[in-house]
This record gives C-alpha cells, structure tokens and sequence, in this order.
C-alpha cells in the first residue's frame, strides 16, 4: 500500500475531532494498511487518520514487544487509573521534538477491530500512554495542549528552529 503523505503541525486537520468510522469494508482495510506503512516509514510507534489527513477515528500501534501493529476503530477510553506516569511525547506530525508529558498509568479501552467486532484492551506503562497519545489525537487534542504554557512554547520554539534549519 503506499505510503501517504503526514500532515504537519499546526494544520488545522490536527485539531479537529475525528469522524465515527462506520463503513468496516476493504476501503478500512486498505486505509489501516495506508497507516501501517506510513507509520513504518516515519518511524513512528503510532499513528492516526489525522495524521494522514484523514478525519476518521482510526489508531495503529506498533510497539516493541507486538507481535505485529494493532489497529483500533472508533477507540475510546472507558476507564483511567487514578496513577499517573510521566513519559517522553513527540509526534509525526512535529518530528525532531518531545517532551515529558503526565498521564494515566493504566486506561481500558474500547474499540472495534477491521471487521467491526467490539474488543476492550487494558493497557499500562507506555502502551497506555500510546493509547492516550493517539485517542486525544482523534479527539482533536495536539499532544502539545497536555503541556504547561512555559514548556509549550520553548517546544513550538525548538519545532520552528528544525524546520527553519
């Protein structure tokens, strides 16, 4: 499958809620297997529709220890754990920049895989972070926003220094 151009910050597709995936068909198949390449070509351990400009609820993630990527339809966190963990985020869409960002240690999740059956994954430590890195994508929610204002801009400061350069 090709591999489809990112879509780079601060477009505005980055900041708009995602549409309901409803059609579970060849066309899905093909766009998750659109996401899986680009992601692998980026390199990234998780990518979304916005991503790629498409407006539709639909996560891949590949960490280190699966087997193969995962493909999430129509996502939704059902359950957050009262801990939290610290952790490095960055973004294809804002390449070369991260920073340490709090969240939920644990979080269930709700989704529907490529044939449109409801699954639930529990998640903790980075895979949770991933989950929540990529759901707050679809929801329109740039990684960024989770940072103090201070540490927002010295990040958009850092991003337009790379991408001057």
């Amino acid at each position: 499958m090709p591999i489809r151009s990112i879509v780079r910050y601060p477009d505005p597709r980055l900041a708009a809620p995602a549409a309901p995936v409803t059609g579970f068909d060849a066309a899905l198949r093909a766009l998750a297997d659109d996401l899986v390449d680009t992601m692998r070509d980026a390199p990234a351990v998780g990518i979304t529709g916005p991503h790629i400009g498409v407006a539709s609820r639909i996560v891949v993630l590949h960490l280190q220890d699966d087997a193969g990527p995962a493909v999430y339809v129509n996502p939704e966190i059902v359950w957050r754990a009262p801990q939290s963990i610290v952790h490095d985020e960055g973004s294809v869409s804002m390449p070369g920049v991260a920073e340490r960002i709090t969240r939920a240690a644990a979080v269930r999740v709700r989704y529907r895989d490529l044939d449109g059956q409801e699954r639930t994954e529990e998640a903790e430590g980075f895979r949770s972070v991933c989950h929540q890195h990529e759901i707050d994508q679809l929801d329109g929610i740039f990684w960024i926003e989770r940072l103090s204002r201070l540490k927002r801009e010295r990040v958009l400061a850092r991003f337009a220094k790379l991408t001057r350069g």
